[in-house]
């Protein structure tokens, strides 16, 4: 029985049987210089839409290479309909807060600006590159996008009727953590505030919203990209595919 290859890599084009994936300089540079992988070796591709294929390696150069995808290894798995929206931080713990949804199966990530938020300035490609090496590392098959930074104010003002908002609540903070396994499944979105917390106007809007249900994440106040992996596993936990 033929092993399924260790290494996974992201690609744009798509994917099935006898398929042809010809590499970016980047990627032929990360397998063929770095990993010094070479002709004949085995790599699982996935796009995003058809699943994982393994494929094997039929030219390998410094600047570029092709593979040829040969069965599939596991079909096309979506997450469920979860939005995460998050005031940027600084630079690494934003990028860790964006690997680590991808990782939790988010299948939106926007970053939001707040009236406290103190990073506005996002490398919107960058942050998408993590989402992509996340979805390589983890073992998924669907790569969230990554959205450029709008105000929350704008966001609220155009909310879906259809979508249920978590809102993670600091003036909750040692309240018994909320049950949601009375929730309706369907589409969602968690928000995770500033380092500062919410202003109180937008604390006030966003408890007067229909649509929003405000939680506590426990005894203490935790950081926003603690806060972001907590509220994800609570969520995937009681509503999402981990059950």
């Amino acid at each position: 029985m033929t092993k399924n290859a260790k290494t996974r890599l992201y690609v744009d084009g798509p994917l099935g049987a006898g398929q042809t994936v010809l590499l970016s300089k980047e990627q032929a540079n990360r397998l063929f210089a770095v990993m010094r992988l070479s002709v004949g070796a085995r790599v699982a591709l996935f796009n995003g839409a058809d699943g994982e294929w393994q494929a094997d390696v039929v030219e390998a150069g410094k600047r570029k290479g092709a593979l040829v995808c040969d069965f599939q290894s596991k079909p096309q798995q979506n997450p469920p309909d979860l939005w995460l929206l998050f005031a940027p931080i600084k630079k690494a713990r934003t990028e860790f807060i964006v690997e680590k949804a991808a990782e939790l199966g988010a299948a939106r990530i926007l970053p939001v600006l707040t009236e406290f938020t103190n990073s506005e300035r996002l490398n919107q490609t960058r942050l998408q590159a993590h989402a992509v090496s996340a979805a390589q590392q983890c073992g998924g098959t669907f790569v969230p996008p990554v959205e450029a930074g709008q105000k929350l104010e704008g966001i609220l003002d155009n909310w879906p009727k259809d979508r249920q908002l978590l809102f993670c609540d600091e003036a909750k903070v040692g309240q018994a953590v909320a049950d949601l396994s009375t929730a309706e499944r369907g589409k969602w979105a968690i928000l995770i505030g500033p380092e500062g917390g919410f202003s109180e106007t937008e604390t006030t809007r966003l408890r007067a919203m229909e649509q929003a249900t405000s939680i506590s994440l426990g005894p203490r106040i935790l950081r926003a990209d603690t806060a972001a992996v907590a509220a994800l596993t609570l969520w995937q936990m009681a509503l999402g595919d981990w059950g």
